[in-house]
């Protein structure tokens, strides 16, 4: 009995016929059924019998999803993207033991699991962090920052990060902000996973490294555009949010059309050629400008493409009707404070005196709104005008989750950053709100 053998698994009164995959653990077979999910059985449980030997060509470099492993060759014609790995469902397998999807592919995984990535470019892989993106922590946004810059600064000509959809907007707009790089740099992620006949996986990775090797210098996020597998969104990576727990299309640009959408088909054809890749992208808005790729010189200076470090004692708080000040005696000390306040950017009367004793204290406080659309304005209401008296600072149309990203990046790195809250640094925050659907 061997991967790739059509069998039939008898475990009590249940039957299940499949191809034989690569087991994750000694104690398990994993089956593939005709429906195009796995399951797991208990050896110990199981009545397996061959149906057909060699059914399927499955390698033993495969995942348990059912992949079939790729060899990737250099090939001096091809740009080279730098794949970095930190987790999340497009590097996942199921464990069998607990039935659970586990974060546990470094990149080179990946590259087995799409097969489809291959011919593409040449492929430099490295792990970062191996987590569920819930675990992200602004420790690890430096370490991925500076094995973004390292990548760029060893001559790769795009990085694709694969990282867990549900912070993926935290990293995007931290390494918005920390990153001065000349090349793409494109998060993508899938909502489900590789064993299930639904996943993004393929899709989103083929799109993002057509991204990579297209003709821009953004930091984006690419994602599915529809529930549809016709085309992927390319949104900025500050202006970005997760707005759907399990769809395909969950990720949205809000305020705005994604800055760009790439056509699957143009970009599963486009394979090695690179004027491909740009013809394949619909861009909504001029994207940043690629620069000259990273040098070759191995003595050269990552500090060149990493601006920055981060404070990461700032803290993100929302309003909320009823609320007892006294909840808030936790952000004593803290660097700064991002507020998502109700419409226009407000709290009840009773926190305004508990906001200007952090002020005073020397905690910068950032007003942004729990809308999803429009802009902080405390000019409006008397509530508003007493905020300002109290010193919080507006951010005019900034997501809150970039806010205090932003704010981590700006305390670290300028003299002023109540100023540098109120300026559009990397894309977070326009001139005006104007409606566009």
């Amino acid at each position: 009995m061997q991967p790739g053998d059509r069998v039939r698994v008898d475990r009590g009164d249940v039957t299940n016929e499949g191809v034989l995959l690569p087991s994750t653990t000694r104690d398990h077979l994993v089956v593939k059924l005709d429906g195009g999910y796995n399951v797991g059985v208990d050896r110990d449980e199981a009545d397996v019998e061959v149906l057909e030997s060699g059914a399927r060509d499955v390698d033993e470099g495969a995942d348990a999803g059912g992949g079939e492993a790729s060899e990737i060759t250099f090939d001096e014609d091809l740009p080279t993207i730098s794949l970095i790995s930190t987790g999340g469902t497009i590097a996942s397998t199921v464990d069998y033991r607990t039935g659970a999807v586990t974060a546990q592919f470094d990149a080179e995984d990946v590259l087995r699991a799409v097969p489809d990535l291959a011919g593409r470019a040449n492929y430099r892989g490295r792990v970062v962090a191996n987590i569920l993106s819930e675990n992200m922590d602004p420790s690890i946004w430096r370490d991925l920052a500076e094995a973004v810059a390292s990548e760029v600064a060893s001559g790769a000509n795009g990085v694709v990060v694969m990282h867990g959809t549900d912070t993926m907007q935290y990293s995007a707009s931290a390494l918005s902000f920390m990153l001065d790089s000349p090349v793409p740099v494109v998060f993508t992620g899938s909502q489900r996973s590789a064993d299930r006949p639904s996943s993004d996986n393929v899709m989103n990775a083929v799109c993002a490294v057509e991204a990579a090797k297209a003709d821009h210098a953004e930091t984006l996020v690419c994602m599915h555009a529809s529930q549809s597998d016709d085309a992927c969104a390319l949104h900025r990576g500050t202006r970005v949010r997760k707005n759907h727990t399990s769809r395909r299309d969950a990720f949205e640009t809000i305020g705005a059309k994604p800055l760009g959408v790439i056509d699957y088909e143009a970009a599963a054809a486009a394979g090695a050629d690179g004027d491909a890749a740009d013809a394949a992208i619909d861009w909504n808005r001029e994207p940043l400008p690629r620069g000259a790729d990273g040098a070759t010189d191995a003595d050269v200076d990552v500090d060149a493409y990493l601006a920055s470090d981060l404070d990461g004692d700032v803290e993100l708080v929302k309003f909320t009707p009823g609320m007892d000040p006294a909840a808030w005696d936790y952000l004593d000390g803290k660097s700064g404070v991002v507020i998502e306040g109700t419409g226009l950017g407000h709290v009840h009367t009773d926190l305004i005196p508990r906001i200007a004793e952090l002020v005073e204290d020397g905690t910068v406080v950032a007003m942004t709104s729990q809308c999803l659309d429009g802009r902080v304005c405390d000019r409006v209401y008397d509530t508003g005008r007493d905020l300002l008296d109290a010193g919080v600072v507006e951010t005019g149309d900034t997501l809150p989750g970039t806010a205090t990203v932003k704010l981590m990046w700006a305390l670290a790195n300028t003299g002023d950053a109540a100023d540098a809250m109120r300026r559009d640094l990397a894309g977070e925050l326009t001139e005006e709100s104007q409606p566009w659907r």
